[in-house]
């Protein structure tokens, strides 16, 4: 075939095409023989498979067409046929360049996690009650841009701080484009201003943390309740005090591994658990991930760092009214509205940023 798409990408095209064809004849015999999961993989391959087999099959058949047509022209004397033929000639090659353009996108390794849901996690970092105090304020600014994307969102886990923050939130935020739109989220965000306890009206810099994970299903990551140590403990708010006449607040161990989840935001003891059951299947999910990545170090860790104020991925200033992304090297002066949830261009730049390195063949 010609057109600038090499040999080995056609060799690969065409191995993704019977694998597509060996799925779909073997799809009635996985429901068939109860396997959830092995179905539910074999459907989700599919899906990703059907749109690039789709675009090859186009343009192998507007590459054969385009053949054909040449040699038409090659062999016809009429002018006024030659002419047309010429126009056919333009618009097969027009629309080649289109399918291979269209392939080199789809061949972009697509991320696992992608269309599920998401957990964040925000925790006051270095600055003392200031950074708890920044932690709620990013909370907010998440919940607001969830809220403008039309996005459900829920709090499974929380220590609120003794003036109205954080110490540590998690939260979940349901929606099919979720993952995408928040994941680059993860890691220090650093705020300079004046804090409330500043009696003095100097700026100082605070950070909290921000964790992205992705929401396990029970398909995903199985849990086996002989590895979970559960303790039940009556709940407490800011400093300490009892919330709670009952022991509905849960803590629960996971022994392989040493995961430790709270929660206490329900009166159930029952609901608390289920929060905390799906809070560590995504924290383990994240690990099994980056495990299979033979990445070393564990999710939150290498999203987070130290959570120092020299450590950042962006820089939140209140005098300059500024907003500045440290990896992209983009500066915003609309404070005001970045924290009333509108991210749009924050998070557009990122994206964008990471389909230029992989399109590139960069890391993703």
């Amino acid at each position: 075939m010609a057109g600038t798409l090499g040999a080995d990408m056609f060799a690969r095209l065409a191995d993704l095409e019977t694998e597509l064809e060996k799925l779909e004849s073997r799809l009635p015999e996985l429901y068939a023989s109860g396997d959830q999961r092995a179905a539910a993989d074999a459907g989700r391959r599919i899906a990703e498979l059907r749109p690039v087999v789709d675009a090859y099959r186009d343009y192998r058949d507007t590459d054969r067409e385009l053949a054909e047509a040449r040699e038409m022209l090659a062999a016809e004397d009429d002018a006024e046929m030659r002419d047309y033929l010429r126009g056919e000639l333009e618009e097969k090659d027009e629309r080649r360049s289109r399918l291979e353009a269209q392939l080199k996108e789809l061949l972009v390794p697509k991320d696992p996690n992608d269309g599920k849901n998401v957990i964040v996690e925000i925790r006051g970092a270095e600055g003392g009650e200031e950074a708890n105090l920044w932690a709620g304020d990013l909370l907010r600014m998440y919940e607001r841009y969830a809220e403008a994307r039309r996005w459900k969102w829920e709090v499974l886990s929380s220590q609120p701080s003794d003036m109205g923050g954080f110490r540590e939130v998690t939260f979940v935020v349901r929606g099919p484009d979720a993952w995408s739109h928040l994941k680059h989220e993860a890691g220090p965000h650093r705020v300079q201003r004046v804090p409330v306890t500043e009696s003095q009206g100097r700026v100082h810099t605070s950070a909290a943390t921000v964790a992205v994970l992705p929401e396990a299903e029970e398909l995903d990551v199985h849990v086996d309740p002989n590895d979970l140590e559960i303790d039940v403990y009556r709940s407490t708010g800011p400093g300490g005090q009892s919330v709670n006449t009952t022991d509905s607040a849960v803590r629960m161990t996971h022994k392989p591994t040493g995961l430790v989840v709270t929660c206490q935001d329900e009166k159930s003891q029952l609901q608390n658990k289920e929060k905390a059951l799906r809070i560590l299947r995504s924290r383990l999910l994240q690990i099994e991930q980056e495990r299979q990545a033979t990445e070393l170090a564990d999710a939150r860790r290498s999203q987070v760092g130290g959570g120092g104020r020299s450590e950042k991925i962006r820089t939140y200033n209140f005098k300059e009214n500024r907003v500045t992304d440290h990896r992209i090297g983009l500066t915003l002066h609309n404070l005001d509205g970045v924290l009333a949830g509108d991210l749009d261009e924050l998070v557009d730049g990122l994206m964008a940023d990471e389909r230029r390195r992989q399109l590139e063949g960069g890391d993703s």
